[in-house]
């Protein structure tokens, strides 16, 4: 979750105590992250990548011509600059399917790996979310804000927490979800785990989210917390169990409710190897192969942030090639997992100009050297990423 500077110094004082309870927030120690460097580019150029083999969401094309045009992919390459790819893959722009959004330098880093979409999952306060928006060349955004938690949880604990989202009964349902949508939010964020919201205030909060047409994110690390979750009717689940694996009947239920998975592999493997008792890692790779099996809509997540005294903090951008690298290894196909930050994720979000390569879509495109369909490891050797037709230098 992301926080005013401000409020740093005062939030690491309550942070310890709130680790044990803070899965949402975050993930692995930050390894030093080289800071891209945006290129010069004018959206409005004309480019045309010739002999590219593209990810069409199921294999490989033969080489062909990409036009990027105004920001766009093209059909014609007429006048066009060429950039010879010599055979090179070139993947949709990647999508986080969860982060916890920082400052213009999280855009920076999520560019220069490719990540051309970040999908906050709570930030506040609203400015700064505004502040995100927007901002040509970069990682373009959309956020949850400020999600609903429960009197007495971590989060509600944090140095500025609008009051407005700490609720006590269901009462309070559609105040909150009329607040975050004046704010801004693009999707409804609620906190499911204890100490968490009573399953009525769940169920209203979803409820209300859908009566003014906004899907419903629900934050949820246990099997009891998921059922909960379930049994309220939430769009996406993110996070898998940390104290046992999903039940088959339990995958079953996203899949018959079309219920989204997103795991967060990377921040589940950061907390597994805490040592808290009764969390294990495997309980989580567990979840994701029985939500394979029943056929359930996976996405790939991260839970990057920056937070201040949280334990796990995943890097933007890097994380999301690692999360793809661990879907693999919990029983996902390699095709599976490119689909899983390319158009599931788009799809899944409603937004239709991405996710794939084809005319009259954004031009977040990624090129890269190697087949991903053989080895997933492929996808971290980035030649060049243009984010809304603007080219952006990766990071080295």
């Amino acid at each position: 979750m992301c926080i005013p500077h401000t409020n740093r110094r005062d939030f690491l004082k309550t942070a310890a105590a709130a680790t044990a309870g803070a899965t949402a927030l975050p993930a692995l120690a930050v390894p030093t992250v080289a800071h891209a460097q945006e290129r010069s580019a004018d959206v409005a150029a004309k480019v045309a990548l010739t002999h590219v083999r593209v990810f069409d969401g199921d294999r490989l094309t033969s080489p062909r011509t990409v036009v990027i045009d105004n920001g766009l992919i093209g059909l014609s390459a007429l006048g066009a600059r060429e950039i010879d790819c010599a055979g090179a893959v070139l993947l949709p722009g990647l999508i986080d399917a969860h982060l916890h959004l920082q400052d213009v330098t999280t855009l920076q880093q999520l560019a220069g790996q490719g990540v051309t979409t970040g999908l906050d999952m709570a930030c506040f306060p609203p400015s700064l979310v505004d502040s995100l928006r927007r901002r040509p060349g970069l990682t373009d955004i959309r956020s949850a804000g400020t999600p609903a938690v429960a009197p007495g949880s971590p989060q509600s604990q944090i140095p500025g927490f609008p009051a407005n989202a700490v609720l006590t009964g269901p009462d309070q349902a559609v105040a909150f979800v009329r607040a975050r949508i004046g704010e801004g939010s693009d999707y409804i964020k609620i906190i499911v785990d204890e100490p968490g919201l009573s399953p009525a205030t769940i169920k209203a909060v979803t409820v209300a989210a859908r009566s003014f047409g906004r899907l419903v994110m629900a934050h949820a690390t246990s099997t009891l917390t998921v059922g909960r979750a379930l049994d309220a009717g939430v769009d996406m689940i993110h996070h898998v169990p940390l104290d046992n694996p999903l039940s088959d009947a339990t995958a079953a239920r996203y899949a018959a409710t079309g219920t989204v998975a997103v795991p967060t592999l990377t921040m589940m493997e950061g907390f597994a190897a805490l040592g808290v008792p009764g969390w294990s890692y495997a309980a989580a790779e567990g979840s994701v192969a029985a939500l394979r099996r029943a056929g359930a809509r996976i996405l790939a997540g991260t839970d990057s942030n920056h937070t201040p005294g949280i334990p796990v903090q995943p890097p933007f951008g890097t994380s999301l090639h690692h999360e793809l690298e661990l879907l693999v290894r919990a029983g996902l196909t390699t095709r599976e997992a490119l689909r899983a930050t390319t158009g599931l994720p788009a799809q899944s979000f409603g937004l239709r100009d991405r996710g794939g390569v084809r005319p009259g879509s954004r031009a977040d495109l990624v090129l890269i050297d190697g087949d991903p369909l053989a080895d997933i490891t492929a996808t971290r050797a980035i030649r060049r990423v243009w984010v809304g037709g603007v080219e952006y230098a990766p990071a080295g």
